[in-house]
């Protein structure tokens, strides 16, 4: 069920986001804004002061704390706005204004961190014992001092600063390009109609069961993507660059390092899983084979790749359906649990459907002071409820951990962010499967969770490859070019689709649309996720009351412990390589578990 694009004007209002707690509108928002603009200029008075007394320092970080608090809440407010219509000017020079602040306010804030590390720890400790109230900012404070040995001098940081809104312009103009700029042309659909793809639809249509539909779509994507390479390249190639020196003048071994020391990860983990999901790439060699054989095709090809098995006598599910779905799978997690996700429904968390120059893909963000929205470009496929699951996993996470604890330590690190999220999905999955009593249905169900383990597990797995060999390589003083970008990625994916799969050559320029590549090393996370969310699934379904409640534990848990730390409170422990081995043991057992259904009659 494609949904043709329709303007933004033109959508309900049920179907979009509610705002208004966050500013009634749009004029309360600059008052507030306005408002912001002085205030962010009394941080001004602690400069070369901040280490005076304990009480000095905790009025510091007590008005730092305040002021990020209110520029948190305009700049959800802003981006929200932005996201649900990129193309509209006003909703656009918001949010430009609100970059603009928090550059600003990192330029005169910018001494903070750099005078603090003119102290010893023994100093701090001191001031910790003079004024109580410090322990508020303890997470903060140590987390700082762990930085000590990465710190930039006050002028270094200071001239930093200054170049900030330009050091993070590759991921801004790779956006406007892609979201704003890009046009995919026209395709026909199974029925003939002619409609413009999208990168929302583009799934839709790669999906679709009619062969020469997705390859006509797989076509059309890459054949877009290949007339910008050039200029995609460049802009990756100067944020690897970036990167690189961001690492050296802090002191780092590599950008990975840099990037994984901010969750405290050591870099072995990333490396264990890299190595981990190549020593276990048969099962996806396998899947691949029942695949072409179900599907009875003399070549089995890239633009093959996302068509379902199985086809339900109905594939569609409205919103209604998809919200009840999700309602039911999710009440083994309990009662408290579904009173609050009922929530994000009640209260219009969440944005839809698609419209025109509405931001790609879906997300789940927020503050401390606003609701946790969702965004997403719902298409009626079992996929987009998956979705659905899988953000407002991401939500409930953020909400409990708001719930729980104080500003300074409410938010939780990306590491454990993809687990709440994923364990949502496979309790979808697996409700799904352990209920529904059509062979068909199961099997689609089954299929799915193959796909998320493909797309989860390997896809990204295969991405933090990517990602970690082209900043080595501009580490090494090897130049990012869009040939070898584009070399590199089609020898990964023939590496990860094995010898039994034609690898199109197209398939080379899509490393060119994965934004994901500019947030600087988030991807594995996917795959780590997964495999914390196999544990912790397999626990809850067993019965194991314990494992629910240490579950719900880690989702209150925030930031006020160490992301591994964390998820050893939920029965994780992340060093362990039997984890990641288990998830691939997991899909390896629902291919077998696919096959069976299958086959019987």
């Amino acid at each position: 069920m494609a949904i043709q694009e329709k303007k933004r004007s033109e959508i309900e209002d049920i179907y979009k986001w509610d705002l208004t707690p966050i500013y009634k509108n749009e004029e309360e928002f600059l008052k507030e804004y306005e408002e912001m603009k002085k205030e962010i200029k009394k941080i001004e008075v602690y400069n070369n002061h901040l280490l005076d007394n304990a009480e000095t320092l905790y009025k510091a970080l007590e008005l730092d704390s305040d002021i990020s608090r209110k520029m948190e809440k305009l700049y959800t407010y802003a981006h929200l706005n932005y996201d649900s219509e990129t193309n509209n000017t006003r909703y656009d020079v918001n949010h430009q204004k609100m970059e603009n602040l928090y550059q600003k306010y990192c330029e005169l804030s910018s001494y903070f961190v750099p005078q603090l590390l003119k102290a010893d720890i023994e100093l701090i400790n001191k001031f910790k014992e003079e004024c109580p109230k410090l322990e508020r900012f303890k997470m903060e404070l140590d987390d700082i001092f762990r930085y000590k040995d990465h710190t930039l001098s006050e002028v270094e940081t200071k001239l930093l600063s200054k170049y900030g809104n330009i050091l993070g312009q590759s991921s801004e103009i790779y956006n406007k390009l892609t979201d704003t700029d890009m046009k995919f042309g026209i395709i026909k659909d199974s029925e003939g109609n002619e409609v413009e793809m999208t990168e929302s639809n583009y799934s839709v249509y790669l999906q679709d069961r009619d062969r020469k539909v997705r390859k006509d779509a797989f076509d059309l994507m890459y054949k877009t993507y290949k007339n910008f390479i050039n200029t995609i390249a460049c802009t990756y190639k100067n944020f690897c660059e970036l990167q690189k020196v961001e690492a050296e003048v802090k002191n780092f071994n590599s950008s990975l390092e840099e990037s994984l020391f901010h969750d405290s990860v050591d870099v072995s983990i990333y490396e264990n899983l890299i190595n981990s999901v190549n020593d276990g790439l048969d099962p996806l060699y396998r899947y691949y084979k029942v695949k072409k054989e179900i599907l009875n095709l003399e070549e089995f090809h890239l633009y093959d790749n996302y068509v379902d098995l199985i086809e339900l006598e109905e594939t569609d599910y409205t919103f209604e359906q998809a919200k009840e779905l999700v309602i039911k799978a999710l009440s083994v997690l309990g009662d408290d649990y579904i009173t609050d996700l009922k929530k994000a429904f009640d209260e219009k968390w969440i944005d839809i459907y698609p419209n025109v120059s509405k931001r790609g893909g879906a997300y789940s963000g927020g503050c401390y002071d606003t609701n946790p929205y969702v965004l997403l470009n719902y298409q009626g496929k079992l996929d987009d409820v998956s979705t659905l699951a899988h953000e407002l996993g991401h939500s409930m996470h953020s909400y409990y951990s708001k719930k729980a604890n104080s500003y300074e330590e409410a938010d939780y690190k990306i590491f454990v962010a993809e687990v709440a999220s994923t364990v949502n999905e496979l309790l979808l999955c697996k409700y799904i499967i352990n209920n529904s009593k059509n062979r068909e249905e199961k099997l689609n169900v089954l299929n799915r969770m193959l796909d998320l383990f493909k797309g989860t597990l390997y896809r990204q797995t295969m991405f933090a490859e990517f990602e970690k060999k082209a900043h080595e390589m501009c580490e090494n003083d090897e130049i990012l070019t869009s040939e070898n970008l584009c070399s590199m990625y089609y020898d990964l994916n023939k590496k990860y689709f094995g010898d039994d799969v034609v690898v199109d050559e197209q398939i080379k320029y899509e490393w060119a649309r994965i934004p994901h590549f500019y947030y600087n090393f988030y991807v594995y996370k996917y795959a780590t996720g997964i495999s914390a969310a196999c544990y912790i699934v397999n626990n809850i379904l067993s019965g194991d009351k314990l494992a629910l409640e240490n579950y719900k534990k880690f989702l209150s848990l925030g930031g006020s412990m160490k992301p591994v730390d964390e998820l050893k409170v939920a029965g994780v422990d992340m060093n362990d390589k039997e984890v990641v081995n288990s998830a691939i043991k997991m899909f390896d057992e629902t291919l077998d578990d696919f096959v069976k259904v299958y086959k019987k009659i």
